[in-house]
């Protein structure tokens, strides 16, 4: 089994909850498999796409493992993920501090105006399930399929001292930075101090504020913090929600993760969701606040809790989706064509007219292989919504180069914009690793 190891151990974000900032790097996507077999290629305005295939492994990667097949794609039902998870679940807030714009440039908030500057930080705060409670979980079903098997079980990959394992797990348990900083490209501060919850930006308004439904795609999710930024968003927008934001959605939106492993997405990805909208109601909703527990234990500020999901509590959570018109859906397995087929397959589901899309993706490129893999899905996607009256736009976040790996944001950025794509530089980020965020538009 072929593993694969950064030069750094821990998370990008440390889980005390404060943004890590390492020395190197090198760090992985907390993605789906970076295989595309299958895919046809592509000609996009003069631009031809090769898919490469597992017979060509380009040198110095950590994918593909040659002679092993990828997981096909697969789509996963909301009530059979809820089933599997414990009785109760603990986790950590990760806060988010928002950037403060200048009035002059403000963007679109979430009600159509502007925001103001503020003096005053803005900051949401994200909730992720712990990694030993996830431990805590496998460890307990690993010992009930020991006792059936008579078998020792081996703990999920991802929760040893490998980042990667290639070809088997892809980085999703852990958190990486350019996520934070896609959360900081998608919401905003309040337009008025009086207003609590963050808005969007202008960057994501000009998808998610048009009149029609809207689907947001986050490849390579993990954690799928900027899917849960716009989950908090919509929570507090909603046609029924108990809250002082002055904007209200009237549209369905639709929210699709993808992991290449479905452990990550009931694992972590889901919990993260239950966890996002408890956080969000808990003041309007008794159920929720009588089993949300918090714990402060050192006095510093870093919260933990825990969220007891009863029948009840996860029946609410599936009541609040259906009032909220916001549906969640979840994809794992390799990318591929069968995967478009399958994604697609979820937006024909829906009655309607076809939604604005907003494909999000982090850390993702981080060596050659990575990077031709998610540059011919991204194209293959918004070449699906070329010629059609809906809006469509990918936010990508990256660290500038991978050191020991390969790949880099330049080399992004030059691939897709050889293949007709507009590329706007949204974010840098200097301190600590260079990184940056990238809006693509074809």
């Amino acid at each position: 089994m072929a593993s694969f190891s950064f030069s750094f151990s821990g998370d990008d974000i440390e889980d005390d909850g404060a943004i890590g900032t390492t020395q190197d790097a090198a760090g992985p996507s907390s993605s789906s498999a970076l295989s595309v077999q299958g895919l046809q290629a592509l000609s996009i305005q003069g631009a031809s796409l090769v898919t490469p295939t597992s017979s060509a492994a380009p040198a110095a990667t950590a994918f593909p493992v040659p002679h092993k097949p990828q997981l096909p794609p697969q789509c996963h039902d909301l009530q059979g993920m809820l089933s599997k998870l414990p009785s109760k679940i603990a986790f950590s807030l990760l806060d988010v501090v928002l950037d403060v714009r200048a009035e002059s440039s403000a963007p679109i908030g979430a009600n159509g105006g502007t925001s103001a500057a503020r003096e005053e930080p803005c900051l949401i705060r994200l909730p992720r399930r712990e990694l030993w409670d996830v431990k805590v979980q496998l460890m307990a079903e690993e010992e009930a399929e020991d006792d059936e098997s008579g078998n020792a079980q081996e703990l999920a990959p991802g929760l040893g001292e490998h980042d990667v394992k290639t070809g088997i797990y892809e980085g999703g348990f852990k958190s990486w930075e350019s996520s934070v900083d896609l959360v900081k490209v998608l919401l905003q501060p309040p337009a008025s101090v009086s207003t609590p919850e963050p808005a969007l930006s202008a960057v994501a308004g000009a998808v998610l504020s048009q009149d029609g439904p809207a689907h947001v795609i986050e490849l390579g999710c993990g954690t799928a913090l900027p899917s849960l930024a716009l989950f908090h968003w919509a929570c507090a927008t909603a046609p029924s929600a108990a809250s002082t934001t002055p904007f209200r959605r009237s549209h369905q939106l639709s929210i699709t993760v993808a992991d290449y492993n479905p452990s990550v997405l009931y694992l972590v990805t889901l919990p993260n969701f239950l966890l996002t909208w408890a956080l969000q109601q808990r003041d309007a909703n008794p159920l929720v606040q009588q089993a949300l527990s918090f714990e402060d234990a050192d006095g510093s500020g870093n919260v933990s809790g825990e969220l007891e999901l009863t029948d009840e509590v996860k029946d609410a959570f599936c009541a609040f989706l259906t009032s909220a018109r916001v549906t969640l859906s979840f994809l794992s397995g390799g990318w591929s064509a069968a995967f478009v087929d399958l994604l697609y397959g979820l937006s024909t589901a829906d009655a309607g007219p076809p939604p604005h899309t907003l494909v999000l993706g982090a850390e993702t490129i981080y060596s050659p292989f990575a990077l031709e893999s998610f540059s011919v899905l991204l194209l293959t996607i918004l070449q699906r919504e070329t010629g059609t009256s809906t809006r469509a736009m990918a936010v990508v976040g990256a660290k500038k180069l991978y050191f020991g790996v390969g790949g880099s944001l330049d080399d992004f950025v030059q691939r897709m914009r050889e293949a007709g794509v507009v590329v706007n530089e949204l974010r840098e980020e200097a301190d600590g690793v260079r990184r940056g965020v990238v809006q693509c538009l074809l």
